[in-house]
């Protein structure tokens, strides 16, 4: 970590896939650059990526522990450490507990959190047969007795949405929820069973057998796909001023991913639109070219 007052080109903030892409492209422009980072985002989370373009499957570490190496072949500082704040004067002031950063533009890469139910063995099962994203995992459930499980109208949604495209046999368990009349009778007329409990664990060993309630009725299944909700890593953001969509939730940005604050760019799950890591480093070489543009007009 450098003390003085230099200032980065880039600061990245989170080493998701578009944080270690835009670092990546950035350092080939021989920019200096600073990646801070915390750990444990959601990418790090995943067991079995099998839809990012030349790799037949990694797991999500894996894709990040590689990213990490050759970000820093080609030069770029990593710190671990959480960002506090972010503030902009004439630069960019990044805050950590570590330090203060300055930088002529930051990138934001910090994702999301899926809310989870509390299950005893979630994490035993966590990508292993209890899934959260039907863009990344929905596949690995074809043909295999699927409950779908929230506290939502989308987990109705989900469970018509999985029935046709991976599995007949389907389940839905509402938690805390009651669906409408009108999606109790097409959830009823697609023939998916509605349950209604408090799931506290799932069963099984080495492979997903069931779910516990806590009225102790057991649901069998060989795979879960839960929809909870989820919110930004983007509490350090408070201070700025940034536009965001018709729900204030995410961050709008314009075609190279900056957002409306001059030098600001998002890419990942906390930009409007689809988040897959493929998607997010596509953003980020998106983002780290017109960063080098602006870099070059200064």
């Amino acid at each position: 970590m450098t003390k003085d007052n230099s200032i980065y080109d880039c600061l990245i903030i989170g080493a998701g896939p578009g944080g270690l892409q835009a670092a990546i492209h950035l350092a080939r422009y021989n920019r200096r650059v600073l990646l801070v980072d915390r750990g444990g985002g959601r990418t790090s989370h995943a067991s079995h990526i099998v839809n990012y373009l030349g790799i037949k499957e990694i797991s999500g570490r894996e894709l990040i522990a590689s990213g990490l190496e050759q970000a820093q072949h080609f030069g770029v500082e990593v710190i671990k450490d959480s960002v506090t704040s972010v503030e902009k004067n004439v630069v960019f002031i990044v805050q950590t507990p570590q330090g203060s950063f300055q930088s002529r533009f930051v990138l934001i890469s910090t994702g999301a959190v899926d809310h989870q139910p509390r299950l005893r063995n979630l994490g035993r099962f966590f990508g292993r047969g209890f899934y959260t994203c039907v863009d990344c995992d929905g596949y690995l459930t074809t043909g295999k007795k699927l409950l779908v499980m929230g506290n939502s109208l989308n987990a109705a949604r989900l469970s018509l949405g999985m029935k046709q495209m991976y599995t007949d046999d389907i389940s839905l368990l509402l938690i805390d929820f009651t669906l409408p009349h009108d999606y109790e009778a097409v959830i009823r007329d697609e023939n998916i069973p509605i349950l209604f409990g408090e799931p506290v664990a799932l069963l099984g060993e080495k492979d997903l057998e069931g779910v516990h309630l806590a009225d102790d009725r057991v649901i069998k299944c060989q795979a879960i796909m839960a929809t909870f909700g989820w919110h930004l890593n983007d509490s350090f953001l408070d201070g700025l001023s940034l536009d965001r969509d018709h729900e204030n939730f995410k961050i709008l940005t314009n075609s190279t991913n900056e957002s409306s604050l001059p030098g600001l760019y998002i890419v990942g799950a906390m930009k409007t639109g689809h988040s897959q890591a493929i998607i997010a480093a596509g953003q980020g070489a998106v983002a780290a070219i017109d960063i080098n543009r602006q870099l070059l007009e200064l």
